[in-house]
């Protein structure tokens, strides 16, 4: 029988089990990192689901607080390791950081003689991360700025990019590894990561929560973790891209953004004016290239220099349109995945 320890706790088959797991203290005040494990009868893939790796990221503990409740879970094969707050310093402050302003998700696989955010980093690596065949790590984008629901992936690696598609975000992007990446540092010890982003800093966005949910669920379908239901209800394939682009501000000013998330846009067309506040000149600014906004600048003072839409390149836009008008209209039907319903996820 496989044996799963986490945290000097043994878990067992048909169990659900919270742990607490040491670390730096806040100053006089003891910290842990919360760790659910849900094992079921059969040995099958041991998963792990976090959130909060940056601390102002919300989306995601209330997605892992909705799965946690899935009845559906009952029928569960393998093991299901929820983290649904990393950063617990950041979370406690409201930031993206660590107190000594380092980046969690830059500091892996880190060090118990390192720095607090290195000293974090071992403590989840090693007690989860290892301990697993996949992960999914939950995120938003950063401060002032908003994210389509996407997968972020190897798209050249065939077991993640069916995962990818299986998850059914509206966009699976290809997405290079970052040194001292949580993503970059688990593909080192042969555990492939999905990276879900949706949704903005410090805010819920239901959209974002209930595609995160049924996503996972439908990864854990997917690894047959759990039993799969009718696959005329799956819905259509994401639009999947390898590359994207920031489109930044050509002069400081006031933002006014004619385009909106999900959108497909063309070589030239109007995305945005950036108007002087004290005179009636206006810059307009246009998308360099085809593709569909993933993400956008949430606030309307801008910098020159300023990122303010991020879009991914995409030629066949009628495709591209289809797909984005199809997830517009279904995103929000409960029913659309029978296997969560209100009175679960609440």
């Amino acid at each position: 029988m496989q044996e799963i320890i986490i945290g000097g706790q043994t878990i067992h088959k048909n169990s659900q089990i919270k742990i607490d797991i040491p670390l730096p203290n806040l100053y006089n005040m003891p910290s842990f990192l919360s760790v659910w494990a849900i094992r079921g009868k059969q040995d099958g893939p041991v998963v792990f689901v976090s959130a909060a790796v940056h601390g102002d990221e919300l989306n995601g503990i209330e997605i892992i607080r909705r799965l946690k409740k899935a009845k559906v879970l009952k029928k569960l094969n393998g093991t299901l390791i929820l983290v649904p707050i990393v950063n617990v310093y950041g979370l406690a402050n409201l930031s993206r950081y660590l107190p000594d302003r380092r980046d969690l998700n830059r500091s892996f696989p880190g060090n118990t003689k390192g720095s607090l955010a290195s000293r974090i980093a071992s403590v989840f690596f090693n007690e989860i991360v290892k301990k697993c065949d996949l992960g999914i790590d939950l995120h938003t984008a950063s401060i002032h700025k908003t994210n389509l629901p996407q997968i972020r992936t190897d798209i050249n690696n065939e077991f993640t990019l069916n995962l990818a598609k299986a998850f059914r975000a509206p966009v699976v992007l290809h997405s290079e590894l970052r040194d001292g990446s949580l993503r970059g540092c688990a593909k080192e010890s042969g555990i492939p990561i999905l990276l879900y982003e949706a949704g903005e800093a410090l805010r819920f966005s239901e959209k974002s929560i209930k595609i995160g949910s049924r996503g996972i669920l439908n990864i854990l379908k997917e690894l047959n973790m759990l039993p799969k239901k009718d696959s005329k209800k799956r819905g259509k394939a994401p639009i999947i891209t390898k590359s994207s682009q920031w489109i930044r501000s050509s002069q400081s000013g006031i933002l006014r953004t004619i385009k909106a998330l999900g959108q497909t846009v063309q070589k030239g067309d109007i995305i945005a004016y950036i108007d002087e506040p004290l005179t009636d000149k206006s810059q307009a600014i246009e998308a360099s290239f085809d593709g569909i906004i993933i993400g956008k600048s949430q606030i309307p003072l801008v910098y020159e220099g300023d990122a303010i839409f991020h879009i991914a390149r995409f030629k066949d836009l009628e495709h591209a349109e289809e797909r984005m008008e199809y997830f517009h209209e279904k995103s929000l039907n409960l029913d659309a995945t029978d296997e969560i319903k209100e009175d679960s996820i609440r």
